[in-house]
């Protein structure tokens, strides 16, 4: 699980349900049908109106990714790694590395080695990889969007349900003793809608793009890699190539000979 998705829920309700709370405002008052109705109903019209099913089926996918981790290779064992690769090819060929492609569990870098040991032009390879890297990104940015234009939609309906409500109330200004329930129920849903949009889908669809960037990140990093590979760099060479993709922080490590993981959660 993503503990920092977990954690910022629970902080999320937690610090509205108390703040109510330490306001006077009773808790029961978020119970209005009305007011859920008009949010998750209408933001789900909004939705479907303006993305297609075939997207829209994704989202059970979408929820899985913003709340667990994926686990990628980290940036310094892929330095390592293309360290050991360099040092075969340059003493034994690029053909010698095919037992090493075949126990690559990472799809897009096993193909991309079996493009280099094939003998393919590396235009080719860096032309297939970008184009691969490119979809990526473009299906998360789609995926992404969908909870972004949630985000949008979502306060505004709750504006929508305040102006609903505020007609209900005008229509009862004889009955004083129901009006100030009336009108405060009428902000009800401007409060989820608000909530909904700045707590819950633009948060999600911020962390998607976190994790889009990141794994699109260490794929480039990859590509790198397999080119200076290709290209017969020496070692060194390779791991300076590589190394512009670290932190300053994990170049330390990395020339201090300090180990990390096999993979990297995102």
């Amino acid at each position: 699980m993503d503990i920092a998705t977990i954690v910022g829920l629970i902080v999320g309700f937690v610090a509205v349900g108390v703040g109510m709370v330490m306001k006077g405002a009773s808790l029961t008052s978020l119970a209005n049908p009305a007011a859920i109705l008009i949010i998750i109903a209408g933001t789900a019209a909004t939705v479907l109106i303006g993305f297609p099913m075939d997207e829209l089926k994704k989202l059970p996918k979408l929820f899985k990714i913003a709340m667990t981790n994926k686990e990628y290779f980290s940036k310094v064992e892929l330095i390592n790694m293309f360290s050991e690769w360099v040092t075969i090819s340059r003493r034994e060929g690029l053909l010698s590395l095919e037992s090493k492609a075949d126990e690559i569990e990472d799809a897009f870098l096993r193909e991309g080695m079996q493009m280099v040991i094939d003998g393919n032009d590396p235009d080719f390879i860096e032309t297939v990889m970008l184009n691969n890297i490119s979809q990526m990104e473009a299906r998360h940015k789609n995926g992404a969007l969908i909870f972004s234009q949630a985000g949008t939609y979502a306060p505004t309906l709750g504006v929508l349900g305040a102006v609903v409500g505020l007609i209900a109330a005008l229509s009862h200004l004889n009955e004083i003793d129901e009006l100030g329930h009336l009108i405060s129920a009428a902000f009800v849903a401007t409060l989820l809608g608000i909530f909904t949009g700045y707590v819950l889908w633009h948060p999600l669809a911020n962390k998607l793009t976190q994790k889009s960037n990141k794994e699109a990140d260490v794929k480039r990093m990859m590509l790198e890699g397999i080119l200076s590979l290709q290209a017969g760099d020496s070692t060194s060479a390779n791991t300076q190539k590589l190394m512009t993709y670290l932190s300053m922080a994990e170049r330390k490590r990395l020339e201090a000979g300090g180990g990390e993981k096999a993979t990297q959660s995102a």
